[in-house]
């Protein structure tokens, strides 16, 4: 596995990382702990030293998971988590919470859950409109005086808001949605992150798998899976994106590649200090994301799908609304 720094902050980690938070949260029933722990490590067999979690995923699950699974391998990894809700006794969020004093008690019990001395990168999970980017800045590099987090992260944060935020504690890296049928970040994110030297770190890397090519608009999924509710995802939104998956398939056809690994391909293509952070609970998905760091996309290909996707309009927002509300502009 190639290796990518994250801005010019140091933080080297593999090209392509683990999401984790499908394991525990979100896309339906949890994975068996143990079978989760032999994928968090068959990851790091194959190469991955990079991998992504959070207090929410679960909520707190997933970090247990992270904890349990990389406790013998810890000094070769990068582990990233993050901070930003409350959550209430039946264990859903209800509300966002970065105010100081919060922020570090969130970071003890990551620390603990996590079964380590130290957070690598430290995420704001969402910007908290109730708290000046600031503090929350000034409260994570007090943190990292205080040995407890190594980098600070922001997730879903906007232009202005990272400035503010960089002045106070450099930030090593961004994680965002970005991917084939989500570019909004090339607008305004991407430039004010290469000019500041930040890392990219796209979720959802492969439209929460849809660029795969296995879903279409006859798909069913879980009664947990939280699909279920994004726009993006009515059965008539996924026959009118089809388009794009078509595009992946003709293009990994010539390439002898899947159309995930065209997706992935095309987001390493873009920056090198991007670093997709594809998750999956099946060994085999394990194996084919990773092998995406090994296709390379020429010149020609990148304008024909640059030139192709052009032409298609993705239908249905990425987030209901209660969810877009929480983006940071």
């Amino acid at each position: 596995m190639q290796k990518r720094q994250l801005g010019n902050s140091g933080l080297e980690v593999s090209a392509i990382g683990l999401g984790c938070m499908g394991l525990s949260h979100g896309y339906g029933p949890a994975t068996d702990t143990q079978e989760a722990v032999k994928l968090i490590r068959a990851a790091f067999e194959r190469g991955v030293t990079f991998f992504d979690t959070a207090e929410a995923y679960g909520p707190y699950k997933n970090e247990e998971l992270l904890g349990e699974a990389l406790a013998p391998l810890r000094d070769q990894v990068v582990i990233a988590t993050k901070f930003g809700f409350e959550f209430g006794a039946d264990g859903g969020q209800s509300g966002m919470n970065s105010r100081p004093e919060h922020i570090r008690d969130v970071a003890d019990a990551a620390l603990t859950r996590l079964r380590t001395d130290r957070i690598d990168l430290f995420y704001q999970h969402r910007v908290d409109p109730n708290v000046p980017i600031e503090d929350v800045a000034g409260t994570v590099k007090d943190l990292i005086c205080d040995g407890k987090v190594k980098h600070f992260g922001l997730s879903e944060a906007g232009a202005q808001t990272i400035r503010r935020a960089h002045a106070v504690q450099p930030v090593t890296a961004l994680q965002s949605e970005y991917s084939l049928w989500w570019r909004e970040p090339e607008k305004e994110i991407l430039p004010t992150l290469e000019e500041l030297a930040i890392g990219f770190v796209p979720f959802s890397p492969l439209g929460k798998g849809f660029l795969t090519g296995t879903i279409d608009e006859k798909t069913t999924f879980d009664s947990k899976d939280f699909r279920n509710i994004v726009p993006r995802f009515a059965p008539e939104a996924r026959k009118a994106n089809q388009a794009v998956v078509d595009l992946l398939g003709a293009i990994a056809s010539r390439k002898k590649a899947t159309p995930a690994q065209i997706a992935l391909a095309w987001l390493l293509a873009q920056k090198p200090w991007i670093v997709p952070i594809p998750g999956t609970t099946k060994l085999h998905r394990l194996e084919e994301n990773i092998g995406a760091a090994a296709v390379a996309l020429t010149p020609d290909d990148l304008r024909a799908i640059d030139d192709a996707v052009s032409h298609i309009t993705v239908q249905g927002d990425r987030y209901p609304p209660h969810l877009q509300a929480r983006v940071d502009r």
